[in-house]
């Protein structure tokens, strides 16, 4: 008989370790029939997420360790341990560790799932299949993706 849960220890799952950050696959889309996917990324230093939307799916964020600088939707936000950001489909946003913060943890939520299948399937791609144009923008377009530019400059604080 198959268990009707899944358990899964710390540093378990899937994992796919980038340059910028080492990502968890704590539940995913077969888990729960493609509802969600549950992710724990473990950010590295240089970890910078670039203004993007989707159309489809929503994000939501909790964070565990350090801080996080969140642009969402013309806002800027700074994320410290215990909070917690949802954002609806179609809502710009963009991330990227605080000032000062070396490394930074947090789990993600997408709803409905897919982003889990979309790292498997970048985890197989070669250097040049990331270089090539019409292939990421095929695989973005899969997987809900639209990437709209860089992380945006922070205005200057007030006063």
């Amino acid at each position: 008989m198959s268990k009707r849960y899944s358990y899964v220890p710390p540093q378990g799952g899937p994992n796919y370790d980038w340059s910028a950050d080492h990502t968890f696959v704590k539940v995913s889309a077969a888990d729960t029939g493609g509802q969600y996917t549950l992710m724990e990324d473990n950010l590295k230093a240089n970890f910078r997420l670039g203004l993007h939307l989707h159309r489809h799916h929503a994000e939501t964020f909790y964070i565990l360790e350090g801080s996080v600088d969140f642009h969402v939707d013309g806002d800027w936000m700074t994320a410290t341990p215990g909070t917690c950001l949802h954002i609806p489909p179609g809502v710009p946003h963009a991330c990227v560790l605080a000032d000062g913060c070396e490394a930074g943890r947090m789990l993600m939520i997408y709803q409905p799932s897919g982003f889990d299948q979309f790292l498997a399937e970048l985890a197989t791609m070669s250097e040049a299949d990331f270089e090539d144009e019409g292939r990421m923008a095929a695989l973005n377009d899969k997987y809900d993706i639209v990437n709209i530019g860089p992380v945006p400059d922070r205005a200057p604080a007030e006063g």
